[in-house]
């Protein structure tokens, strides 16, 4: 019990210079409960007025943000999706492209062999050509040989007989000539 006799005094002792403290300061209750009153109005106005509106903004521009973020997310997507589409069209290009340049060397080497054939067909034609036109020569000038053959033939008999051949003599001996030169 003396101890809480102690408890009290030392109660008595710390009001006592809390009410010394508070008349040194200016400290009074109508004044203090005023004051608490005032505090608590301009608490209220002040979380109605801006506390409330900055914290509403601050919500919105989360909001505003994570929706950036989330767009953000189905760009990167839809980027990915147009890269691989963008790749896939270059793939199949490329694919096109090569069979194009095939099928090009294809058809290339289609008319090499055609105009190969072609001047295989004309040198043949103008070989053939030119053995006709040899032969053709050659039987010209065979022929212009006999008659050659006989000509001489009939002026070194004229001169070796001595005598005049008559036309008749001149063509036996051309006709035999040319039978000694065919065998």
């Amino acid at each position: 019990m003396s101890e809480f006799i102690l408890l009290a005094d030392i109660a008595s002792d710390l009001a006592a210079t809390a009410r010394s403290t508070a008349e040194q300061f200016g400290f009074g209750g109508p004044h203090f409960v005023a004051q608490v009153i005032n505090f608590l109005i301009v608490a209220a106005l002040l979380r109605f007025f801006a506390y409330k509106p900055i914290l509403k903004m601050l919500e919105e521009r989360k909001t505003r943000i994570a929706d950036g973020l989330a767009n953000a997310g189905k760009i990167k997507q839809e980027l990915a999706r147009t890269e691989a589409a963008r790749q896939e069209i270059l793939n199949q290009t490329n694919v096109q492209a090569n069979k194009l340049i095939e099928e090009a060397r294809a058809a290339a080497a289609r008319v090499q062999e055609i105009e190969t054939q072609k001047a295989i067909a004309a040198a043949e034609q103008i070989i053939a050509k030119a053995r006709e036109a040899a032969a053709q020569d050659h039987e010209r000038m065979l022929a212009e040989l006999k008659r050659e053959v006989g000509r001489l033939v009939v002026e070194v008999t004229a001169k070796v007989t001595g005598k005049i051949l008559t036309v008749e003599d001149q063509q036996r001996l051309a006709e035999e000539t040319n039978r000694q030169l065919a065998a």
